[in-house]
């Protein structure tokens, strides 16, 4: 059995707080690309991507940048 992603449920609910600015900082450091994922569908279900296009480009960036190559390695 795989953990559940509570993650993308709080960002939700910072959403629709209101408080734009702290899930957008949220989703810059995301653990994961099935977690953001799984926030764009929760998005997606509420209607709120068309009404949050910032959330909607942030969460579209880090989805490329999480499953992107890794341009350097630490040694």
């Amino acid at each position: 059995m795989s953990r559940p992603h509570v993650w993308a449920s709080k960002i939700l609910t910072l959403i629709q707080g209101g408080n734009t600015a702290a899930a957008l900082a949220q989703i810059r450091v995301a653990p994961s690309v099935t977690d953001v994922e799984q926030l764009r569908t929760l998005l997606a279900k509420a209607a709120l991507l068309a009404r949050h296009p910032t959330i909607d480009a942030a969460t579209q960036d880090q989805i490329d940048a999480l499953k992107g190559s890794r341009l350097h390695r630490s040694p």
